[in-house]
C-alpha cells in the first residue's frame, strides 16, 4: 500500500486539538488557486454529488530548499559529495511537514466532518489522502465541481477555482484533483504499417541477417526507412557491449492511459531483431499501480481502433532490444477511483503522475534510469501542481534516479493551437510538462544517420519538441549553454516564449520510423516516445560499465548537472533542423545546445562512421 494509515495512533491527540482550536479551522475562506479551463475542454454539466474522488492534499515540505541544495551537491561531478545520493529516510526527513502544518490540517478536516480513521499518509506525511464524495469536497474547498469534456470525447471532473481557510494557505501547497487538466498523452505519431511499405521490410530483414560485428558500419546496419535495435546499437556504439552487472544496474519505463507491454508482440519483435533476447519478453517485471492495465489477451475492435499498446510495445521493444540482459521494470499506472457509472461520470479522475511518483517514492529499491514517453502542454496544469510534482521528481533525483521524459512531437506547438490559457487567447508557444521541470532530463528526436538532423516527418506533422518553460526559471546549471542560445535569437519570437525559462530538451536520440511489432504485425512509429527509451537504454548501458568498474553511474543522482558541466562532450552536436510549430519555423538547431535537440545524440565511435 502506498500510504501509511496512522489514524488510530493520533485520534485522541487530534480530537483534543480540534476542541482547542475551533476558531482557526473556521477562519474565513479565500481562494487558494484558480486556473482557466484549457481551450480543448468544455463544461458539460455539474458533477454528480455522490461521485467519489481520491482527494490528495500536499502539505508544505519543511526543508525542500535543503533537499535541493544536497541534490545539486551529490549531482555535481566537481563536488566532494558527488555520487553520495540520499537514502529514502534522509529524503523523507527533509521533506516532512512541520508539526504545526499537520496539526492545523487535521483540525480543519475533522471539524469539516472528515473522519480521522479515513485518512492515509505518504511515508514522509507530506501528503494526506482521503476518499470523499463530491458534495463533501465542495463544502471542504468552498468550490463547485463540474464534468468537463475534452475534444477527443473523454471526461473528467474538475473545479477550476478552489478555496481554503486563510490560515491554511501557507501550510498547503496544492490539493488535487481540482483544477489540473493535465493529460499525460503518449508521444508518438503513427506512420503506415510496414505491410504497406513495399520491399522495405525485406530490406530490413536482409540487414538484420548481417548480425552484430565489430566491423559493421552504420551504412550497413541502418535502413533510413525502418530503424531497428541493430541500427541503434551500431550508431551509438553499444553493439559489442555485454552488460556486466545486470541486477545491480536496472532500468524502468512507465505506462499510463491503460497502456501495457504486450509480451507476445515484444517476443515477436525480439525474435526478429534481437533473437538472443527473445525470452526477456516474458521475464521483465511489471508492477501494477492503482489498477493499472496489464492486458495480455488480444485487443478487441475498440482497443485496436484506439491503438492500445502501441506506446507500451514501442517502449519495451526499444529498451530490451538495446539493453538486454539489463533487468527492466514496467510501472503500469491506472489511478481510476471508484465511481458510480453514469453517462457524464469520468473513468479517470486522479492525476496519474501523482499516483506513480508517490508509489515509487515509497519503494526502497529503484532503477537508476526511468523512461517516460508521456506529457502534456504545461499550461493545462496550475503552477502549484507543476511545482509539487516537480519537487517530487527532485526527491527521486536525490535518491539516485535519473528521470528521462519525451520532449513532445509538435515542435513549439501544434499549428492552430498556440494560444495562452489566460482567457484572452494570447498567441504563444506551448512549452511541455514535465520537460520544464529542472530535475528531469528531456529528450528530443533526430532522424537520418550521416549526419543526424532534428526529426520531422511531413506525412504526420511530427516535429521534435523543444522550448522554454513558463513556470520554471532557468536553473544555474543551464546558464553557460542556454543563455548564449537565447541571445543568438535576438528579437525573433519575442513575446512568444519565456527567455528566462528552463530550456529543453537536454539531449536527443533517433526518433523516426522505428520498426515495432503491434497486434502481431510490423509497424513503424515516429516520436520522442521512441527517442526517450533509446536514450534511457544507452545511458543504462553506460551506467552498467561504470558500476562494473567500481565507479559511480552517470549523473548518480540526476543527470543534468553532470551533462551541462562535462557530459555534453560525449554527445554529437546536431546542426540542422528546427522545432517547427505554431505556424513558425520554431527554434533552430545550431552549434552547441539548442531548443530542439539539446546537446545532441550519444557519440558514435569513429570506426563506425560511414
Amino acid at each position: 500500500m502506498l500510504f501509511i494509515d496512522l489514524a488510530p495512533l493520533a485520534l485522541a491527540a487530534f480530537c483534543s486539538l480540534v476542541h482547542s482550536t475551533p476558531i482557526l479551522s473556521r477562519s474565513s475562506y479565500a481562494v487558494k488557486d484558480s486556473h482557466h479551463v484549457p481551450r480543448k475542454w468544455s463544461r458539460v454539466s455539474g458533477a454528480p454529488s455522490d461521485h467519489v474522488v481520491k482527494l490528495e492534499i500536499a502539505l508544505k515540505q519543511s526543508q525542500f530548499d535543503e533537499l535541493e541544495r544536497q541534490l545539486y551537491e551529490v549531482s555535481d561531478p566537481d563536488h566532494h559529495r558527488y555520487g553520495e545520493h540520499l537514502s529514502q529516510g534522509e529524503v523523507n526527513e527533509l521533506i516532512k511537514p512541520n508539526d504545526d502544518s499537520l496539526h492545523l490540517v487535521h483540525a480543519w478536516l475533522i471539524e469539516s466532518g472528515v473522519e480521522l480513521n479515513k485518512l492515509s499518509y505518504s511515508p514522509a506525511k507530506d501528503w494526506v489522502k482521503v476518499d470523499l464524495p463530491i458534495a463533501h469536497v465542495e463544502r471542504l474547498l468552498d468550490t463547485k465541481y463540474a464534468v468537463y469534456k475534452h475534444e477527443d470525447g473523454t471526461h473528467i471532473v474538475r473545479a477550476p477555482t478552489w478555496s481554503l481557510p486563510s490560515h491554511l494557505h501557507s501550510h498547503i501547497e496544492t490539493i488535487q484533483p481540482t483544477n489540473s487538466f493535465f493529460r499525460p498523452g503518449p508521444r508518438h505519431s503513427n506512420v503506415m504499417p510496414v505491410a504497406d511499405m513495399g520491399t522495405d521490410i525485406a530490406s530490413v530483414q536482409r540487414v538484420e541477417t548481417v548480425g552484430p560485428s565489430a566491423d559493421l558500419t552504420v551504412a550497413q546496419a541502418c535502413n533510413v526507412s525502418a530503424v531497428t535495435p541493430l541500427c541503434l546499437r551500431t550508431l551509438y556504439g553499444t553493439i559489442n557491449y555485454t552488460p556486466q552487472v545486470p541486477g545491480k544496474n536496472k532500468i524502468g519505463l512507465t505506462n499510463y492511459l491503460n497502456e501495457a507491454n504486450n509480451r507476445s508482440d515484444v517476443f515477436l519483435f525480439l525474435k526478429q531483431f534481437r533473437p538472443e533476447a527473445a525470452q526477456a519478453a516474458f521475464q521483465f517485471k511489471v508492477e501494477i499501480i492503482a489498477n493499472g492495465d496489464n492486458q495480455q489477451t488480444p485487443d478487441n475492435a475498440t482497443q485496436l481502433a484506439a491503438g492500445k499498446d502501441l506506446e507500451g510495445n514501442l517502449d519495451a521493444e526499444t529498451i530490451l532490444g538495446i539493453d538486454y540482459p539489463t533487468p527492466l521494470i514496467a510501472y503500469n499506472t491506472g489511478g481510476s477511483p471508484p465511481f458510480k457509472p453514469d453517462d457524464n461520470t469520468p473513468t479517470n479522475t486522479n492525476e496519474p503522475y501523482l499516483t506513480w511518483v508517490q508509489y515509487v517514492l515509497a519503494k526502497h529499491d529503484l532503477p537508476q534510469v526511468i523512461s517516460t514517453s508521456y506529457g502534456d502542454d504545461e499550461q493545462t496544469i496550475p503552477l502549484s501542481y507543476a511545482r509539487t510534482v516537480c519537487n517530487q521528481f527532485a526527491q527521486l533525483g536525490a535518491r539516485g534516479v535519473s528521470l528521462l521524459f519525451a520532449s513532445g512531437d509538435d515542435g513549439v506547438g501544434a499549428n492552430g493551437t498556440c494560444f495562452a490559457n489566460d482567457g484572452k487567447n494570447t498567441s504563444t508557444f506551448l512549452p511541455s510538462f514535465p520537460d520544464g521541470c529542472p530535475y528531469v532530463t528531456s529528450v528530443g528526436a533526430t532522424k537520418n544517420f550521416n549526419p543526424e538532423v532534428a526529426a520531422f516527418d511531413p506525412r504526420n506533422g511530427f516535429f521534435s519538441g523543444g522550448g522554454f518553460s513558463n513556470y520554471f526559471q532557468r536553473p544555474s546549471y543551464q546558464n553557460a549553454a542556454v543563455t548564449p542560445y537565447v541571445a543568438s535569437l535576438g528579437n525573433k519570437y519575442a513575446g512568444l516564449y519565456n527567455k528566462n525559462g528552463r530550456g529543453y530538451p537536454d539531449i536527443a536520440a533517433q526518433g523516426q520510423l522505428y520498426q515495432t511489432v503491434w497486434n502481431g504485425t510490423f509497424r513503424r512509429l515516429d516520436g520522442t516516445s521512441a527517442s526517450t527509451p533509446t536514450a534511457s537504454a544507452i545511458l543504462a548501458l553506460v551506467n552498467d560499465s561504470l558500476l562494473a568498474a567500481g565507479k559511480k553511474p552517470l549523473g548518480p543522482s540526476f543527470l543534468n548537472p553532470w551533462l551541462y558541466k562535462r557530459g555534453y562532450q560525449a554527445f554529437t552536436d546536431i546542426l540542422s533542423g528546427s522545432a517547427s510549430g505554431c505556424d513558425t519555423s520554431g527554434f533552430p538547431a545550431v552549434k552547441g545546445w539548442d531548443a530542439v535537440t539539446g546537446f545532441g545524440t550519444p557519440v558514435s565511435p569513429k570506426n563506425h562512421s560511414d
